[in-house]
């Protein structure tokens, strides 16, 4: 590949004057190279890779692809591709048309709502991320996505948020507390700025861990403060950064230098949405301050000093020496138009910017200034922390970069904004957006030589043109709203990509379908009267701004530290009193086995002893300390179980003795709290797959397995956590209505519930019972309930689906989030049932949804697959085995029937529903299991018991047996001890008479 020199030599037409100065400009600067800059030139390459992209320039052959190849040397620009996130989108969308293709079912999308989104801050502070989401939000909203906003602190944008119309949560700035928002009821979230980390101590714990979530980050201060955590041996902290940004489904930077100063965490998820109103915000802030001659001092520029500041790529290469060269041999015949350095009157500065300032640097820019025909101090280098200030100042603005990069350079926005005159090659990302001769001026960058011309035409008579002033005017209007349709459509691919909706979210528009006019522009109107409030988030390099955040994230980085949080609490107790307490117990069990040493021991016989063995084994299990809510239990008539999973559900669980948490995982479980781990009573529960696929259903089979053991009140009752969140669970009114109904036996044989499926949100248009089972279940939920009860029951139903249970629609609601009361016997009556449709729904879906993940249920891949439908099997159990179906209001306890039962008579199907009808086949299967003992692979037999009259039999026989057992036993020990041989005696004692005389005979045989 040709060097840019060597493009530059054969052009058509080269000035011969132009080509001796510029070869001699070329062979100096060499010279100063070797001299003054060894191995300038050669590109170190950086060991810091980044997973997320792979470099795409031309010629490079090296296997770990560096940074920064010594291919752009040349011109070449470094492509950042996300690509595994492409490849992994691409297959996902593969697979998932596979799959669906070999379910041979179709699924349907119902749209009863509208896709949620939930947008998360740290603040609400007026700033250039603020008006970037609002604007995003607004076109997300006509694409047809609902939205709500939280924050940890408020701010002035609230009122802004509230005008477009999305509502405002503040979220509480306790740890403890801020898993105080079920994620769950969104489909995803965009979480923005680095400060807004603390939401991720929910998002990691379960059950919050698979809910999409896009982080916008656009600070850079983290960066600055990894190499500090690596030096100081703060490995833990630097752990808790990778284990967040590894959290995020996607994080999203502005542009492309940050996704390198990024690159230590970089776990794969790096994308990049370019174009920010941050640059268009930036300048405010300069013009709004009149402080041009302190700037101009502190630049050593005069007060009249026409300055050119030529700028170039954020990237640090080894050409850009040489284009400093080039950029100042084009410039040099301005010189002719300004005064010698010596008069007071305007001269011809050049500053440029750069990121690495060296001495070495220095030394060679100022020799080749001088050469080129600058006087001294001309021409100077100025830090990157100074950038404001030198365009602020500036007349002209010189891109002298030819590193094609892939976003339009946000220091050219700037000065644009600045209203300067932009200069700059004809790379395609820049005239994608600069107009030759409208918004700004273009050179070709394969003849760098014409860049004088457009510089003549620039200037004139030592200022400004008047076409440089026209086009410096256009550029202003135009760079205000620069890639803001980039950055909307950008996030709107993303969430494309990333988002699965269900089958009940309605379809939003793609990106493809915005229209132009809602995304051309930044919503600078709905920010006039907060923009003095600016707050731009700056970088700090102290780390100071993460101080804060990581005070509150400390105690929940791991969520397997709660042992260890234990144990520091239990540390703070009065070590002095415990070991006295422990001395005092010890003495006592001393003094108490002397005494029982020196009383008297009754003896019983083996068999006593055997049973009192036996017995103490039974209540091993139960030999533990009872709580105070324990003890309140076990009077009441009632108590609600509470199912969970993860810690992420923790704050949504009740305390009081009316409640009793049950979690499905025997991890994170609440330390101290009388939960019930429903792995332990029912194994099936340690298989990830069924303890998702169930769900609820998972606790309500734990419980009634061996239930006499666990549960000991009359009544039994069931709340989901999410109704806690949604503040829809029983209040203390509502609680002393049903305790009060129960005990008074209002109903009888009642079902209580008190969340409606009327009001779900998942049922917009008032549904009936069959068409909401069908929306949020893919269009398939008669089809797979009419299959189940044909393996249950060996019926053949109608292929029309006429023939399903009849669920009325008769103004009456019915009973959805598993939310209800009912005797136990009757929910000991309801497992029966749901043992065998879960069953059933098993045979159906396993293969296909264990080996690809999907189901006829589920639009995408889902592990919850047919948890929808045990939902709202429950009122089909209650309705047809003829229960009194009560709502309860929730917050005022009133209680109204729903579809009474005269209404119910001859719509009813009780023959499949009754307790006899169960019990029969539940007792067929449970003797089909005892008896053939099948090889296939069965549900049923590990749901819970398995009962039948043969096996009652059997156990009574070997009981019997036993018995007699134990009766021969003792037959043959009497008989023993009878037919024991005893020896003769020797003989006998005579005591002698009183005087002394002995007996003639002295033993007696």
């Amino acid at each position: 590949m040709r060097s840019r020199l060597a493009r530059f030599l054969l052009v058509d037409k080269v000035d011969y004057l132009q080509w001796i100065g510029t070869a001699a400009a070329f062979f100096f600067v060499t010279i100063l190279v070797v001299a003054f800059l060894p191995g300038s030139l050669v590109l170190e390459t950086p060991a810091m890779l980044l997973p997320s992209r792979r470099a795409s320039a031309g010629g490079v052959r090296s296997r770990t692809h560096p940074l920064l190849p010594p291919d752009l040397d040349n011109g070449e620009g470094l492509a950042f591709e996300p690509t595994r996130l492409r490849e992994r989108w691409a297959r996902e969308r593969r697979e998932e048309a596979e799959s669906l293709a070999e379910l041979g079912r179709p699924v349907k999308r119902a749209g009863a709502r509208k896709p949620r989104l939930a947008l998360v801050f740290a603040n609400l502070a007026p700033g250039a991320m603020q008006l970037q989401m609002v604007s995003v939000a607004s076109v997300l909203e006509a694409m047809g996505y609902e939205m709500k906003v939280f924050s940890f602190e408020d701010g002035p944008c609230t009122n802004i948020w509230r005008t477009i119309g999305i509502p405002v949560e503040i979220l509480p700035v306790d740890t403890k507390l801020l898993t105080s928002v079920d994620w769950l009821d969104y489909d995803g979230m965009l979480v923005n700025s680095i400060e807004a980390r603390p939401v991720f101590s929910s998002l990691l714990q379960e059950p919050f861990k698979s809910i999409p979530v896009i982080w916008t980050v656009q600070e850079s201060s983290l960066t600055h403060c990894v190499s500090d955590y690596n030096s100081s041996g703060r490995i833990q902290t630097l752990g808790g950064w990778k284990e967040v940004f590894s959290r995020a489904n996607v994080i999203v930077f502005p542009n492309y230098i940050l996704p390198v100063m990024y690159a230590a965490l970089d776990s794969g998820n790096y994308f990049v949405v370019p174009g920010s109103p941050a640059v268009a915000i930036q300048p405010d802030r300069f013009i709004a301050n009149s402080y041009d001659q302190d700037v101009r001092i502190g630049l050593s520029l005069g007060p009249r000093d026409f300055v050119i500041a030529v700028v170039g790529s954020q990237f640090s290469y080894g050409g850009f020496l040489m284009e400093e060269a080039f950029v100042l041999q084009a410039v040099r015949p301005l010189l002719q138009q300004y005064r010698s350095e010596n008069s007071t009157q305007t001269g011809l500065k050049v500053r440029i910017l750069t990121g690495n300032v060296t001495d070495k640097h220095r030394m060679a820019l100022e020799a080749i200034s001088l050469n080129v025909g600058f006087p001294r101090g001309a021409v100077e280098h100025v830090a990157v922390e100074d950038s404001d200030n030198l365009l602020g100042i500036s007349n002209l603005v010189i891109y002298g970069s030819c590193l094609d990069e892939q976003s339009f350079p946000s220091v050219l926005v700037q000065a644009m904004i600045l209203e300067k005159l932009v200069i700059a090659p004809d790379l395609g990302m820049i005239t994608k957006y600069i107009d030759d001769g409208i918004n700004g001026l273009l050179f070709p960058r394969k003849n760098i030589a014409m860049l004088t011309q457009v510089i003549l035409q620039a200037v004139s008579n030592g200022e400004l043109s008047v076409l440089g002033k026209k086009v410096a005017s256009v550029g202003k209007a135009r760079a205000k709203d620069l890639m803001a349709s980039e950055a909307i459509e950008g996030y709107a691919v993303l969430l494309e990509n990333v988002l699965k909706f269900p089958a009940e979210a309605i379809t939003p528009l793609t990106s493809g379908e915005i229209p132009l006019a809602l995304k051309q522009e930044w919503k600078w109107h709905l920010f006039e009267d907060v923009k003095h409030l600016y707050h731009m988030n700056e970088s700090l390099t102290d780390c100071k701004i993460l101080q804060k955040i990581e005070w509150h994230t400390n105690r929940k980085d791991d969520p397997r530290s709660s042992t260890q949080k234990i144990d520091e609490a239990f540390s703070a107790i009065a070590w002095n009193e415990e070991r006295l307490n422990g001395i005092m117990d010890a003495k006592m069990k001393l003094e108490e086995e002397e005494l029982k040493e020196r009383s008297d021991q009754p003896h019983g016989t083996w068999e006593e002893v055997y049973r009192n063995v036996k017995r103490v084994d039974r209540m091993k299990n139960e030999l533990h300390e009872r709580d105070e809510n324990e003890l309140e239990r076990t009077g009441q008539p009632l108590c609600i179980y509470e199912p969970f999973f993860g810690e992420g559900t923790w704050p949504f669980l009740h305390q009081g003795s009316l409640y009793r948490g049950i979690g499905l995982s025997s991890k994170g479980r609440r330390p101290g709290a009388d939960d019930i781990d429903a792995s332990s009573r029912l194994p099936l529960l340690n298989n990830g797959y069924y303890r998702d696929i169930l769900g609820e259903f998972g606790a309500f089979f734990a419980l009634a397995n061996r239930i006499d053991r666990i549960h000991k009140n009359s009544w039994i009752g069931f709340q989901s956590w999410r109704m806690t969140a949604r503040k829809v669970n029983l209040s203390k009114n509502a609680e002393s209505a049903i305790l009060e109904a129960i005990q008074t036996q209002k109903h009888g044989d009642a079902f209580y519930f008190w969340v409606r499926m009327d009001q779900d949100p998942r049922n917009h248009g008032n549904q009936n019972f069959w068409s909401l089972c069908d929306a949020i279940n893919a269009g398939n939920c008669r089809l797979a309930v009419s299959e189940a009860f044909q393996r249950m029951y060996g019926l053949q139903l109608d292929e029309d689906l006429n023939s399903l249970p009849h669920m009325p629609n008769d103004g009456d609601t019915w009973a959805v989030m598993q939310s209800w009361v009912l005797p136990t016997r009757s929910f000991l009556e309801f497992v029966m049932f749901s043992r065998m449709f879960i069953d059933a729904l098993d045979a159906q879906m396993y293969d296909k949804h264990y080996q690809t993940g999907h189901c006829i249920l589920s639009i995408h891949r889902d592990k919850h697959c047919y948890s929808r439908v045990l939902e709202l099997i429950v009122n089909v159990w209650a309705f047809h085995s003829a229960r009194r179906m009560v709502y309860v209001n929730p917050e005022t306890g009133a209680m109204r029937e729903q579809h009474p039962l005269d209404g119910r008579r001859g719509r009813m199907s009780i023959q499949w529903f009754s307790y006899a009808t169960l019990k029969s086949m539940d007792e067929d299967l449970a003797e089909e299991y005892d008896s053939d003992h099948p090889e296939r692979r069965w549900l049923w037999p590990h749901t819970g018991e398995m009962m039948w009259q043969g096996l009652y039999e059997r156990e009574r026989n070997m009981r019997q047996q036993e018995k007699e057992r134990r009766k021969q036993q003792t037959k043959d020990k009497i008989q023993r001890i009878k037919k024991r041989a005893r020896q003769k005696t020797i003989g006998r004692y005579i005591k002698p008479d009183d005087a002394g005389r002995l007996n003639d005979t002295g033993t007696v045989d």
